[in-house]
Formats: structure tokens, C-alpha cells, sequence
């Protein structure tokens, strides 16, 4: 199939070379003697048309595996270039071989004898010309699909990332709870039997939205205030925690426990005791939740490595430009996370990966729709131009008919491809020959 591809475009490349050719000639005032010199020109220009294309288009072919995606760094570019140019006159070398020595006749040592420079000038031009499109388009296309495959790299290494990030919650949530329990036990160990029985509960819930990148609002704040319930048996009425009765939209989003870690960050990095208090308040604000607390950091604390607030800026910042803010001074640390919209959704790695793949299907399928509807239209335009040219040749011959027929075989096996027709095979030919290979197999 590549090579019949390659092969109607070529045929095609050779039509219009021929037509342009033919135009030029005639503004020049010369006149085909006959429909058999018509004929032969028609098929001299497929000839140096179609050895020329898949000599480059093999050229290049090897070019593309020897320095994939180096292709045109100037370095190789310029290897491109001078090899394409011996290429081209190699072909064309050949070809007057073909032409005046086996089917002419002709000595071979006259041949070499007689030959001159000025026999390669138009061939080699229209070749250079020929294959500088191609390379062009060729760029142009490569350098699209480079933006894409950026944009992919970078839309899948942040999916990556969120996930890595999402995952480290869990045992940053038991590192923590484990400490407290471990203390809890050597200071009260009924207390520490309570705390282990809120502790399931609340961790059934770190489980539970593990596999979720997003949470509603209401369900997060319902479950600050069991986590804070579960501090309250350590800590019993040294701490004073508040939520808001009403929500403006219960049904927005936020990022899973991110409310457990800055209740957590709060009792841990400040004194809570019943002469010291600690004031924990959530409230709603311009479309963010804020987390504040009196300040009364303790005395004595081992140095933080700042996990938790790191994690929910990090998760945030891949899910919206809003950032997470921090406010503090010598009476009160506030921190805003921003609520975001009820109907933001993300998908996982499994949506995203079925996502981009059906992406790059339909991708693929429409830029060969594009080119074959391109391919088709300038046939079409053609069409009459040959007519014309044949009327006017006066040649006594329809030899539009040869670069018409010649081209439209070009454009039928271009449809073959762009709709994924077989007319030997059928339609779905291929996929059924597949699945009657597994099956064998299994």
C-alpha cells in the first residue's frame, strides 16, 4: 500500500509537470506534430517523474530512520540536501540511460561521448523544485506534530505527577496518626483506645477518596469535623473548632483531605493545651476556603518538612491558576484554598491515556481527509484544463484521457487509504484475518 501510494503520487507530481509544461510550450508558440509525439512526451515525463519521486521518497525514507527526529537540524538537513542532489542526478542518469540507450539503441560509449550538462538542467530543476515541497511540507507537518507531542509529554507528566501526589497522602496521614496514637497510648491508654476506634473510621475515609482527585465541598467539611472529633480525644476542650452552618455550593470541588492536613499542620506546629487554647475556624470566602488559627507556636519543635502544605500547592496548581495563599502573623496563621467549580472534572490515567489515543485516531483521520479533499479538488480544477489543452492541440487524438485516467487512478487509490477500503479484500478484511489469527492461536 505505501508503495501504490507512492507511486499515485507520483504519477500525480508527473501529470502536473506535464501540464505545466505543455501550457509553457504553447504560450511559446509550439505545436505537437502528432498524437503518437504527444504520447511519447506524456510518457517520458511519467518516467523521469516516477523514478525521481521514489528515488527521493527512498532517500529520504532512510534519512528519517538514520536521524529520527533530527531531520532537519542543519547538520543533517545539509546531508539531506547534497544526497538528494546525487540522488537526482544519479536518476536522471539512469534514465537517459533507459531511454537513449535500450529503447533508442544507442552505442553506449557514444552515449557517454555525446553526453552534455544542459541534458540534466530541467530535469534536475523540476526535481529540486519537486523536492523542496516536499521537504517543506514535510517540516511544516513534522513540526506540528512536535508541538502535539509536547503538549502530550506535558499534559501526561503532570497526570503523573498528580497521581504521585494524590498517593503520597496515605501514608503521610498514617505516619502522622501513629504518632499521635503512640503518645496518646503512654499518656492515657482509654483515650488511646477511643482515638483507634475514630482512627478506623477516619481512615476508612482517606481510603475511600483515594482514588479521587476531587471531593465536594460538603463531603470535606464533614469530614473535618469527624477528624477534629478524633483529636478531641486527645486533646478534650483545649481545642475550639468551628465550621460554617451554610454553604454557598456544597457541590464544589476541592482537592481530598487537604482540610486534614491543615487541621493537622495547625495542632501540630502550635501549644494546645486548656490554659493555651487553639482556635481553629473554616469559613468561606470570595470563593475560597480559609483555614485560620490563633498562633502560639510551640517551644521546642522539631524542624517541619513541610509535606502537607507543599502537597495541596503542588495538587492545586495543577488544577487551576488560582493559587494557595498564606497569611500569618504574630496573632494568627490564615491559609486559602480555592474552591473550584462543581463541574470541573479530571480524568484518571486510564480516561486520559483512551482519551488522547481516540484524539490521535481522529487526528490522524481527519488531516487524511484534509489531503484527499485537497488531492480531489485540484484534480477536478484539472479535469477541463486537460479537455482544453487537448482541444486546442488539435491533435486528432484524446490523449487527455492518458493523465486524466493516469491521475484519477492516483486519486482512487488515495480514497483507498483515506477510507480504509480494500477492493480486492473488502472493507474490514483485515481486522477479520487478525481475530481469525488469535483464535487460531488460543
Amino acid at each position: 500500500m505505501r508503495i501504490l501510494k507512492d507511486l499515485g503520487k507520483a504519477f500525480s507530481v508527473g501529470s502536473l509537470v506535464f501540464i505545466i509544461l505543455g501550457v509553457i510550450q504553447y504560450i511559446n508558440g509550439y505545436e505537437f506534430t502528432s498524437t503518437a509525439e504527444l504520447i511519447k512526451l506524456f510518457l517520458y515525463n511519467q518516467l523521469y517523474a516516477v523514478v525521481l519521486y521514489m528515488a527521493n521518497a527512498r532517500y529520504f525514507g532512510f534519512l528519517l530512520k538514520k536521524f529520527p527526529g533530527e531531520v532537519f537540524k542543519a547538520k543533517n538537513l545539509l546531508k539531506g540536501i547534497f544526497g538528494g542532489i546525487i540522488v537526482t542526478l544519479l536518476g536522471i542518469f539512469f534514465i537517459r540511460i533507459l531511454t537513449e540507450v535500450i529503447l533508442e539503441g544507442r552505442n553506449f560509449s557514444a552515449f557517454i561521448a555525446a553526453e552534455k550538462m544542459q541534458y540534466y538542467y530541467i530535469s534536475f530543476i523540476i526535481s529540486v523544485v519537486v523536492t523542496a515541497l516536499f521537504y517543506t511540507f514535510y517540516y511544516y507537518r513534522n513540526k506540528q506534530q512536535t508541538i502535539v507531542t509536547q503538549q502530550k509529554i506535558i499534559a501526561g507528566t503532570a497526570s503523573a505527577k498528580f497521581d504521585a501526589l494524590k498517593n503520597q497522602l496515605d501514608p503521610h496521614f498514617l505516619f502522622n496518626s501513629l504518632n499521635v496514637l503512640t503518645s496518646l497510648i503512654e499518656e492515657n491508654p482509654e483515650a488511646a483506645t477511643r482515638f483507634t476506634t475514630s482512627l478506623s473510621k477516619v481512615y476508612r475515609y482517606v481510603l475511600e477518596q483515594k482514588s479521587k482527585e476531587l471531593v465536594t465541598l460538603e463531603e470535606e467539611l464533614n469530614f473535618a469535623k469527624l477528624y477534629m472529633s478524633l483529636l478531641a480525644v486527645r486533646f478534650e476542650d483545649s481545642i475550639v473548632f468551628s465550621v460554617p452552618e451554610h454553604l454557598d455550593n456544597p457541590q464544589a470541588k476541592v482537592v481530598p483531605l487537604s482540610l486534614q492536613l491543615l487541621l493537622e499542620n495547625a495542632v501540630k506546629h502550635n501549644q494546645v493545651m486548656p490554659s493555651k487554647k487553639l482556635f481553629i475556624t473554616i469559613t468561606e470566602e470570595n470563593g475560597s476556603l480559609i483555614v485560620a488559627n490563633n498562633s502560639q507556636p510551640k517551644q521546642v519543635l522539631k524542624e517541619s518538612t513541610g509535606v502537607g502544605l507543599r502537597n495541596i500547592r503542588d495538587r492545586y496548581s495543577l488544577l487551576t491558576e488560582r493559587p494557595v495563599t498564606i497569611n500569618t502573623d504574630h496573632k494568627e496563621f490564615r491559609i486559602s484554598i480555592p474552591i473550584l467549580g462543581e463541574n470541573i472534572k479530571i480524568m484518571n490515567s486510564s480516561d486520559t491515556f483512551i482519551s488522547e489515543k481516540k484524539y490521535r485516531l481522529a487526528k490522524k483521520q481527519v488531516e487524511k481527509l484534509k489531503g484527499f479533499y485537497l488531492h480531489l479538488t485540484i484534480y477536478l480544477l484539472f479535469v477541463p484544463v486537460f479537455i482544453y489543452l487537448n482541444y486546442i492541440s488539435r491533435a486528432g487524438f484524446p490523449w487527455a484521457l492518458f493523465p486524466i485516467c493516469g491521475w484519477g487512478f492516483g486519486i482512487l487509490g488515495h480514497a483507498s487509504e483515506t477510507f480504509n477500503y480494500n477492493p480486492f479484500f473488502g472493507r474490514n478484511w483485515e481486522e477479520r484475518k487478525i481475530r481469525e489469527l488469535m483464535d487460531k492461536d488460543e
